[in-house]
């Protein structure tokens, strides 16, 4: 018996392949992806073979957040300046703006003049610094002691006020409130009419009752 008469023949093959992502977020994003490719052929017919193909890919991609922005603060430097601190501040990828300035308070500086001018006694012009306010100037003319204008105060105030009424700080209020009481008087005015003729219909009606039973005819 011959051992080279026995024939043998193996083949065997194995193919793995493997992939991972993986994301991260945390203040940065990391993307990582990888691959793997294994290949092995064998071989067993009265000698040996053996072939073996290995691939592996990876790739890495990772995005950190930037610092972000700091807008600078702004300070009035004293206590007695009506102006107040104004800042902002951007950031984006690659790019970061901030800025600041300073604002003035008007109505702060108003009440400040109108408290220095009232401490040295001029108790007309410190009102008049107030009136500069739409609000201040509406509640003067509603309680009926209007504000202060050209060395005039009290009814004298009330008549330049009344013809000169675009100087006013409220004017744009003031017109608003006399369109919508024009045409309330004017709703008013058509509700009358309505009520008048009804009233003169109702009264013709009755009238033409009362002479139909009163008619008579002659006996003759």
């Amino acid at each position: 018996m011959k051992y080279l008469s026995i024939l043998l023949l193996l083949l065997f093959t194995s193919s793995a392949i493997a992939g991972s992502t993986q994301t991260n977020t945390s203040g940065s994003n990391t993307a990582i992806e990888g691959g793997y490719t294994s290949t092995a052929n064998t071989t067993y017919q009265t000698g040996s073979s053996s072939n073996s193909t290995t691939t592996n890919n990876s790739t890495s991609n990772t995005k950190s957040a930037p610092p972000s922005a700091g807008a600078p603060s702004f300070n009035s430097m004293t206590q007695d300046v009506c102006a107040v601190g104004v800042s902002m501040g951007v950031q984006t990828f690659g790019i970061g703006i901030s800025g600041g300035k300073h604002a003035i308070d008007k109505n702060c500086e108003r009440l400040k003049l109108a408290r220095i001018l009232n401490d040295f006694g001029m108790k007309v012009a410190a009102v008049a610094i107030l009136c500069q306010d739409e609000r201040v100037f509406e509640s003067m003319i509603q309680a009926g002691t209007p504000c202060p204008i050209d060395g005039k105060i009290g009814k004298d105030a009330k008549e330049l006020w009344s013809k000169y009424d675009h100087e006013r700080p409220d004017y744009t209020t003031y017109a608003n409130r006399l369109t919508d009481r024009e045409k309330a008087d004017i709703a008013e005015h058509k509700k009358i009419k309505k009520e008048l003729e009804a009233m003169d219909k109702a009264k013709a009606l009755e009238e033409a009752k009362t002479k139909k039973k009163i008619e008579w005819k002659d006996p003759r």
